[in-house]
């Protein structure tokens, strides 16, 4: 960082004035003008200055440059990303910035078009971090804070049409704002939206406000100014919905014009429709039509023009249910915050597409912009995909929440970050609701922002958990919805019960998607859909916030690290970096890992679980006479969808039949017979039932699968019990069943016998819910092994050993009977009640090499857990070991599959083993011991072995979501006492 002459705008020091939010900004509207802009996005000149009070009026210099939209910390540059969650990232209280402070000077020039003389030309600055300063030809144009809107400056009187200006922005870093956007995401600095210059006649629309209800009543209102003062006579608009012309309400009214005392000038209009048999918008059918506002001169031409995309709807609160379009609707969504592995926090149109494609084709129908407005473009999308958005404004001041919520030093800024966002987003139909902000306690700074707002724009409610923690029922608090955090589910459904419900209860965070995690997300759902007043809630979040990062030098990827990723594993020589991996010694290690799908967006298990809970099509066994098929949407019918009937035998066997899905309004339901006879000789049969997109759609193409719903037929047969003394001779070249001398099964295709297994590779749930200290603290990860017997009786192995941590043993019989083909292995631990609580009981081995691929009948073929598994249907499945495991960013216990009935692991030429479990257990195949993933921080740190490491559970713990919110329910713990479990090896 270098140093230049003193700027006079830098000596006003407006990063820490919390009452200067801008200067010389231009008021924000919601009138589109990217269209026919001059994009100044490219490559710029920078430098990088150690503090904003360094000079900043010298030339900057050619010889580095940036890219724009783009933040310098993703660039190369000496400042790099730093990651905290709560704590400010430096130790001065608000509104105070540290001495230390990166500031950008970014410089380019730009030909002002010829054809823009006489016209009105703005600067437009997507976004940058925290605070903006502009020049234009070393004249300071204006001041703008709030890291996440666009910033607009007049630059009419600074630039000549046809000539060449020089346009610097100069980001400052840290600030009096920044105590305010302290959110759960990477610190960055730069300008991380598109820069725009454009240009209208001196007669333009200053604003307009499309009010569209689900009736087909469409209200627009414009506001209307002249740049040079004063209004014309004679001016006046039209419009135009997909043809149909919109009528004028009343006399134009030109506000102020006779008050020679103001100088801003203002006229406002009217326009009104109303379209019979209106198209309405939804999240399932988000119909849209084209609006297009024309404002005229007096002689007919017309000097601007915005154009809109609307969508008929009503949002209304009815007693304790939300509703659109008077129907309650659940609430399907997910926080998402602004995030790339190689640009940090500049997102292009294409990525934001790609975004909420991957989320509608999982089951989501609503999005928290965590924790800040998100570009333009996400809204854009968000109308045409259908996306029911929480639109919260950039406001967190987590580390310093209580001080600040009521500082009348912050007041301005609450009320103009709240406000400029609903003045930019309020004519998106996907727009339901307003959000203060995020974690930032409660005060008088948030009820004057609800206050301003519930008069703007009455057509939506307002949430704000910080006032609905105070009281979910109470009705003076700043939050027309109850939107805890991390609430426990017998919480949520015992006030939905209690009688004292006023407000709809939508979770603003749940299910904490950091690691293996998401459990008992079935769960909630299931109390969910049964509960009146519990409507759905926000999955924190979205994103794996891993950056990609070279490790030879610790530093990012950049956009040159394009391709260096697939499917959630980075390439050799790179890695995905968490908190603490650039060097910085505050920081929150890998809480930034929270998301449900990985950096490179590949879906995490837990996004298959989600698909299943939110399918359309719901199916039930109806005793006799056939299958129960249910629409489960809020506003349409099957006909987007085509099915086909899978039937699933034991033995093997696969039949499908073609479905044709009855027609069926929302919620309706109706029996169909069964499509396939069931075979007599077939054990256990489960019958799917596959949908499928029937037709191209913009967020999927024909055939896309969008849920496979299931139901039991027969249940298991029981598995036989074949022992030696029944005369079945022994596997050729396996001989009879042999123990070490340390009591250790020996078999040929085994490289470690199997043994006891209490310990996993504990997830990130386990950490920091403090169950791994306590399993720990048992010694559970350094068992000590002992054989006390080993007993021959008839052929037949009887080996008594005990396991010792150190506040416990656990006594283990192994019995090994040779039966045809193999060995039967029947087992039973028994643990102390000291532990109360673990993470699994079961057996470990290993093989040799060449043991390639596992197919099983069970649950799959993703990745499922005892308290994550509705998404990982039973049927036979075949994947290949290495992709088998999970790379979650830390690695930990992953690759489970639950259900397992029976499995192969088999080289190319056919040749491996098979087991047969007694019932239905908890099994997983890779390449990794439990100590491999525990001892490592990041994936380039782990070796594969050559061989497979098998775990067979007789339980196993739950996944939970203790990292931030609910563990577990106790169903799915581990308990003390005695374990029994059986399994039979055999030799292919």
């Amino acid at each position: 960082m270098t140093d230049a002459p003193r700027d006079p705008l830098i000596a006003l020091r407006p990063w820490e004035t919390p009452e200067v939010t801008s200067w010389g900004r231009l008021p924000m509207n919601a009138v589109d003008r990217r269209c026919g802009a001059l994009p100044l996005d490219g490559d710029w000149r920078f430098q990088l200055l150690s503090a904003p009070d360094a000079p900043v009026g010298g030339a900057v210099s050619s010889a580095y440059s940036v890219h724009v939209p783009g933040v310098w910390t993703m660039q190369d540059t000496d400042d790099l990303p730093q990651y905290t969650n709560v704590r400010m990232p430096y130790a001065e209280f608000p509104p105070h910035s540290p001495a230390a402070n990166p500031t950008g000077v970014h410089e380019r020039e730009v030909d002002i078009p010829a054809e823009w003389a006489g016209r009105r030309i703005v600067l437009q600055v997507g976004a940058a971090e925290s605070v903006l300063l502009v020049h234009v030809d070393g004249r300071p144009v204006g001041i703008s804070k709030d890291s996440h809107l666009a910033a607009e400056f007049d630059l009419t009187g600074v630039v000549r049409a046809g000539e060449r200006a020089t346009v610097r922005l100069t980001v400052v870093k840290w600030s009096d704002a920044s105590h305010i956007e302290d959110q759960d995401q990477w610190w960055h600095g730069g300008i991380t939206r598109s820069v725009l210059l454009y240009a209208t006649d001196p007669l333009y629309l200053a604003d307009v406000t499309v009010r569209a209800r689900y009736s087909g009543e469409l209200r627009v209102d414009c506001r209307v100014r002249h740049a040079g003062g004063a209004l014309p006579e004679g001016w006046y608009l039209t419009g135009e919905l997909d043809g149909r012309r919109l009528a004028q309400d009343g006399e134009f009214d030109r506000v102020n014009a006779e008050d020679e005392r103001v100088s801003d000038f203002l006229g406002e209009a009217r326009l009104l429709t109303t379209v019979p048999e209106v198209r309405t918008w939804n999240a399932e059918t988000p119909e849209l039509y084209g609006l297009t506002v024309r404002l005229h001169r007096a002689d007919g031409t017309v000097a601007d023009t915005s154009r809109h995309r609307v969508g008929f709807r009503d949002v209304e609160i009815v007693g304790r249910d939300l509703l659109v379009n008077g129907e309650r609707v659940f609430i399907r969504g997910v926080n998402r915050h602004d995030f790339h592995p190689l640009t940090g926090r500049t997102v292009s149109y294409d990525d934001m597409r790609a975004d909420l494609v991957l989320l509608k084709r999982f089951g989501f129908n609503a999005i928290r912009t965590a924790h800040y407005p998100g570009d333009p473009t996400l809204y854009d999308l968000a109308d045409e995909l259908g996306f029911y958005v929480v639109d919260e404004a950039d406001i967190e001041s987590h580390d310093h929440a209580h001080e600040i919520a009521d500082d009348p030093r912050y007041l301005n800024a609450f009320v103009d970050r709240v406000s400029r966002m609903v003045l930019r987003d309020k004519n998106h139909p996907s727009v339901i609701v307003w959000s203060l902000g995020n974690e930032s306690d409660y005060g008088a700074n948030h009820d004057a922002a609800a206050g301003w707002v519930r008069r703007h724009d009455p057509t939506r409610p307002v949430q704000y958990e910080g006032a609905a923690k105070r009281g979910w029922a109470d009705p003076e608090l700043a939050s027309d919805i109850a939107c805890p955090m991390y609430a426990p589910l017998e919480d949520c459904v015992a006030h939905a019960l209690s009688g004292e419900q006023t407000k709809p209860l939508i979770q603003c965070e749940y299910s904490h998607a950091m690691g293996n995690s998401n459990g008992t997300l079935a769960d909630h759902w299931a109390a969910i859909e049964a509960t009146p007043g519990l409507q759905g809630g926000f999955i924190w979040e979205f994103w794996d916030h891993g950056i990609l990062q070279r490790v030879s030098d610790g530093r990012p990827a950049g956009r040159g690290g394009a391709g260096l990723y697939d499917n959630g594993v980075a390439a050799p020589g790179h890695r995905w970096a968490y908190g603490g991996d650039f060097g910085e010694t505050i920081h929150d290690g890998a809480f930034i890992a929270d998301g449900v799908v990985f950096p490179d967006r590949t879906p995490k298990p837990a996004m298959y679980e989600h698909r299943e809970i939110a399918a359309p099509v719901r199916i039930e066994r109806f005793p006799h006479e056939g299958i129960v098929l249910t629409n489960h949407q809020h506003f349409r019918g099957f006909d987007w969808l085509a099915a086909v009937w899978v039937l699933s035998l034991a033995d093997g066997r696969t039949l499908t039949a073609p479905a044709e899905l009855p027609e069926l309004c929302p919620g309706e339901t109706a029996v169909v017979p069964l499509p396939l006879a069931l075979p007599e000789d077939g054990g256990e049969a489960w019958l799917t039932l596959r949908v499928t997109t029937a037709k191209d759609l913009p967020w999927a193409p024909r055939g896309t699968q969008v849920c496979t719903p299931q139901v039991r037929l027969r249940g298991p047969a029981p598995v036989p019990v074949a022992h030696a003394d029944l005369g079945i001779p022994p596997a050729e070249g396996w001989g009879k069943v042999e123990v070490d001398g340390e009591g250790l099964l020996v078999h040929p295709l085994l490289t470690a016998a199997p043994t006891l297994s209490l310990w996993r590779a504990p997830t990130d749930n386990d950490e920091l819910g403090g169950m791994a200290q306590r399993w720990r603290s048992w010694g559970l990860d350094a068992l000590v092994r002992k054989v006390v017997s080993v007993r021959r009786d008839a052929g037949r192995l009887t080996v008594q050993a005990e396991y010792a941590g150190t506040s416990g043993v656990v006594r283990h019989r192994q019995v090994l009977t040779p039966v045809e083909g193999g060995v039967r292995v029947e087992e039973e631990a028994e643990l102390p009640e000291a532990f109360d609580d673990v993470a699994r009981v079961g057996t470990v081995f290993e093989t040799v090499t060449g043991l390639d691929l596992l197919e099983w009948f069970g649950q799959g073929p993703w990745e499922s857990y005892p308290d994550r598994s509705a998404g990982a249907p039973v049927g036979h499945h075949a994947v290949p070991v290495d992709e088998l495991f999970t790379p979650y960013l830390r690695p930990q216990e992953s690759g489970g599959r639950h259900g397992v009935r029976r499995f192969t692991l088999s080289a190319p030429d056919a040749t491996g083993l098979s087991v047969v479990l007694d019932e239905p257990r908890q099994v997983s195949v890779t390449r990794y011991r439990a100590e491999d993933l525990t001892a490592a921080a990041h994936h380039d740190e782990l070796v594969p072995r050559p061989g497979c490491v098998v775990h067979i559970d007789a339980a196993h713990r739950g996944l939970g979501t203790a990292s931030c919110g609910p563990d577990t329910f106790p169903s799915y713990r581990v308990p003390p006492g005695i374990h029994r479990w059986s399994w039979t090896l055999r030799v292919l």
